[in-house]
């Protein structure tokens, strides 16, 4: 897998690292450890990082490259493009979106973003009002709080369940929310835990956040990455039940996250997001950002109409290669469980099993000792994958408590 998260618990209690410091941050950290302490004698292998084109595993469409490449050499290009996005951009993933969805969506219900790091930040911009709060899930995606401290908006926590696949604890979002809660945010596929959402749980989702009064924000950054056999489906499917936020980008499914293009989209067949007021907020929001580069922008008509689909295929099929391999080299590694077998996106999430180690005090101790020891960090190729899972086994043996050893 790309990235493989580690949790004391099943709960993943908060840990002694400031909850507001992004994965970039805390990767950087691990690095400088690793240079610092490292003999050089071991390669550096990260098993840490969201980037699929850290190796030659997942290659680029040559679609993708050939549309780039032609708007950019056209020189139509070289100017800025509306703050919103290029209308014909707008236009193609309106309808790229729509074909999942029982409705169809306006190239005015698409804001491009840098990427969909610009789209969470929107997104919380968007809605900070003074004493709001917002519903993250935990374990998640650290950029949602730190954009949530930035802005004066509350953090609230709901447990994903990993005895039922990670799904989200929904009598705790009901507990949780109130008349200044902004939003409940889901993850879709599921990062860091690697699930997939069902068509009920959705559902649920979306009722439970109308009852609570509160709209949902859905991160599909890694929409269609589902290799378990249980299908991606949009949040946007439920547009009609609850408002939805739609975020999302070419990063993960077209490996191309060094594009920075990615997607802020309203799904609200009911119209709650096309109030004037609400219309205008958006636009001159979007009036103080910068978005992709314009060729950028201008390619994505071609690359989303002329995508093959044994280039998908190939993706997925190389994911699900490399979840097995995780999930056939942890069981080789009594010190960390796998509570549950990931089905999507590029991550997954584990459980140490900390009374089995010593001197190890929590799962942060545990990444920067194993970075100084083994020079690994917690995208590589299924070699890489192996060796770097096997030295994980070597470092847990090496600092496992000797009753364990004997016992097992």
């Amino acid at each position: 897998m790309e990235k493989v998260g580690v949790a004391v618990n099943s709960k993943n209690q908060e840990s002694k690292a400031t909850s507001t410091i992004t994965i970039k941050g805390f990767m950087s950290l691990l690095m400088k450890s690793v240079d610092e302490n490292g003999d050089g004698s071991k390669r550096v292998i990260s098993l840490g990082m969201g980037d699929p084109t850290l190796t030659t595993y997942f290659p680029i469409s040559n679609v993708a490259e050939k549309a780039v490449a032609e708007a950019l050499q056209s020189h139509r290009f070289r100017g800025y493009a509306p703050t919103a996005g290029l209308p014909q951009a707008r236009i193609a993933i309106a309808e790229y979106l729509s074909r999942d969805l029982p409705y169809q969506l306006s190239s005015d219900d698409v804001y491009i973003t840098c990427g969909c790091t610009q789209a969470i930040d929107v997104s919380v911009a968007m809605l900070a009002r003074p004493g709001a709060n917002i519903i993250l899930p935990r374990p998640g995606f650290p950029l949602y709080e730190l954009s949530a401290s930035f802005r004066g908006v509350e953090v609230r926590h709901y447990d994903l369940l990993p005895e039922k696949g990670w799904e989200v604890d929904l009598d705790a979002v009901e507990a949780l929310a109130d008349q200044n809660t902004v939003a409940l945010v889901i993850i879709n596929p599921g990062n860091p835990c690697g699930n997939v959402y069902s068509y009920h749980h959705l559902e649920k989702i979306a009722e439970t956040a109308k009852r609570v009064g509160t709209i949902v924000i859905a991160d599909e950054v890694y929409g269609h990455l589902a290799f378990a056999g249980k299908p991606f489906v949009p949040m946007g499917v439920f547009g009609s039940i609850v408002p939805v936020l739609t975020l999302g980008s070419f990063s993960k499914r077209w490996i191309v996250p060094g594009w920075r293009l990615g997607w802020f989209v309203t799904n609200d067949p009911s119209g709650t997001f096309r109030n004037p007021k609400v219309d205008e907020r958006f636009k001159k929001y979007f009036d103080l950002l910068g978005g992709p580069a314009t060729f950028i922008q201008a390619a994505v008509p071609q690359i989303i109409e002329h995508t093959e689909k044994v280039f998908f295929k190939k993706t997925i099929d190389n994911l699900r290669h490399v979840a097995d391999i995780c999930c056939k080299e942890l069981k080789d590694i009594p010190y960390i469980i796998c509570p549950y077998k990931p089905e999507g996106s590029m991550a997954m999430m584990v459980k140490l099993n900390l009374s089995l180690l010593e001197d190890i005090s929590d799962d942060i101790d545990f990444c920067f000792k194993l970075a100084k020891e083994e020079s690994v960090i917690i995208l590589p190729d299924p070699v890489a994958l192996v060796e770097g899972l096997k030295r994980v086994k070597s470092f847990c043996e090496r600092h496992a408590r000797k009753w364990s050893m004997t016992t097992e």
